[in-house]
């Protein structure tokens, strides 16, 4: 649990964890509550999960960016995020962060990769994911959060299957809106 005093989970917290890990080229992408809210979940959440590739090269490239973005390493923890231990929780920096390189209901990083989108340069795990990841926990609080998320599935799904609009199309809406107030 978070202490009192820890802010909640901020986009610019992900700005600063996007910026820092592509500066040394870690491979990962924003999971949990936090990602559905880079999407557009409207939630509140207190800490970044991030689904990190379990790799060596890429444990040593995320222990590079988290000091940069000062949290405190002690060996241990240097150790369990080289080793790519499953679920590593972070209280020692500016927020708190979580490095869970298992997710429960998730194959692998590879198969989640395929399925993951980037929004505004945030490699965010597929919603789908994100729901089969809660889902599999068997927490209570997830269980809590789940119709609720399955009904922003529907709607994201919906969103991302239109064809965006040009500009020149909206503008030709809005100008037969005001010539026919009435939509006759």
């Amino acid at each position: 649990m978070s202490q009192p005093d820890r802010p909640y989970f901020q986009l610019e917290q992900a700005r600063q964890v996007a910026k820092a890990f592509a500066k040394h080229r870690v491979e990962y992408m924003f999971i949990g509550k936090g990602g559905a809210i880079i999407l557009g979940y409207p939630a509140a959440t207190q800490d970044v999960d991030l689904f990190p590739k379990k790799s060596r090269e890429n444990g040593q490239n995320i222990v590079e960016a988290l000091r940069e973005l000062e949290f405190e390493l002690d060996d241990s923890l240097v150790r369990n995020i080289i080793n790519g231990v499953d679920f590593v929780q972070l209280k020692t920096g500016p927020f708190d962060l979580d490095l869970v390189f298992a997710p429960d209901g998730i194959e692998s990083f590879e198969a989640a990769t395929k399925r993951m989108i980037v929004v505004d340069n945030f490699p965010v795990a597929n919603i789908r994911d994100i729901i089969a990841s809660k889902r599999a926990s068997g927490r209570e609080k997830d269980a809590v959060d789940l119709p609720l998320l399955e009904d922003f599935r529907e709607e994201l799904e919906k969103s991302m299957q239109r064809e965006p609009k040009s500009a020149v199309e909206i503008a030709m809406e809005l100008t037969s809106s005001r010539d026919d107030p009435q939509g006759e």
